[in-house]
């Protein structure tokens, strides 16, 4: 007795022809379309900071634009009046501290690139030998950085404070007179407020050159030890030409570390006598006890001129490189 052991396969079962896509998944190249929730979510999140940046940077800055050739005293849109080119006459003739203001500035950057930016590449330097406790180190010398320039404010104004300050103790200075002032004299304060600024800066700029350093090719290194070449050799003739880079982001930053300097100042003195810098003159002028607007815009203009020479060739410079990558 014959039994038939065939089974037949079900029609739905049927082995799909070659080069068909499975029923059950996408075909390749396609994606899923986005629900309406997932349209929201991303419309949201994109959306939101897209119109703040707007709102918050580029309207107010094109609004300052324009009222720097106006004059208004903030109160109410009538008393905007277009004065064309007077308040840039005025900044530039008639106004007594403009050219001190744009001078501190400059020493402002002179100071910030002569001492805390090779200070900071010397850390960088240290750091980069893979020392023990090379991580405490980092965290303690880029620690001024986190800080609020309100609290490092305050700290510098305890190590200044002409009774009980720690530099007038150490020195004697803290007797009756024998005080030194340094915010309150005009020959020491914008020193006095460097300092404080140079004790941040050197941290930034410790960071910058130390991702720098760890991206420098172990062999040049390598290769240079093998020359015979020393430790001073080998940074000046191999280390130091490869961060041209890192060199040039730290000018760009430093220049702009310069011209927006305001925070230390003001929490110091509020740009009294001595410190006086480009930033200042336009915070007393917009929100000053005699509100002028339009003088004040003018000043950010001239501020914004100056930031874009720096910043401008750095961009097309980078644009350049990536574009020749």
């Amino acid at each position: 007795m014959t039994t038939n052991t065939t089974k037949e396969i079900p029609e739905a079962a049927t082995v799909p022809p070659p080069g068909a896509a499975p029923a059950n998944k996408v075909p390749h190249g396609h994606s899923r379309l986005l629900t309406r929730r997932d349209r929201i979510t991303l419309g949201l999140m994109a959306g939101l900071p897209t119109v703040l940046h707007i709102a918050l940077v580029w309207v107010t800055a094109l609004a300052s634009i324009a009222l720097a050739f106006t004059t208004w005293d903030g109160i109410g849109f009538d008393s905007i009046k277009w004065v064309g080119l007077e308040n840039f006459k005025e900044l530039f003739t008639n106004n007594p501290q403009f050219w001190p203001a744009v001078e501190h500035n400059v020493i402002w950057f002179v100071v910030l690139i002569v001492i805390p930016t090779p200070l900071g590449l010397f850390l960088a330097v240290q750091l980069d030998k893979k020392i023990r406790f090379s991580r405490v180190y980092q965290t303690a010398f880029f620690l001024p950085v986190v800080l609020s320039m309100a609290v490092i404010g305050f700290v510098w104004q305890l190590i200044y404070n002409p009774d009980t300050g720690l530099i007038n103790s150490i020195i004697g200075a803290n007797e009756p007179g024998k005080y030194i002032d340094w915010i309150g004299d005009p020959d020491l304060n914008l020193w006095a407020i460097l300092i404080a600024a140079s004790w941040r800066h050197t941290g930034y700029m410790m960071i910058l050159y130390l991702a720098g350093l760890k991206g420098v090719d172990p062999s040049l290194r390598e290769a240079s030890a093998l020359d015979g070449a020393g430790e001073w050799q080998t940074f000046k003739n191999v280390i130091f030409p490869t961060l041209r880079p890192t060199n040039t982001v730290v000018l760009v930053v430093t220049i702009i570390e310069a011209l927006r300097a305001f925070d230390l100042v003001f929490v110091f003195n509020k740009g009294a006598e001595g410190t006086e810098l480009l930033s200042i003159l336009v915070t007393n002028n917009i929100i000053g006890e005699s509100s002028r607007i339009g003088y004040g815009s003018a000043i950010a203009v001239v501020l914004l001129l100056i930031s874009l020479i720096v910043i401008i060739p750095y961009l097309v410079a980078t644009f350049r490189k990536e574009r020749r990558a």
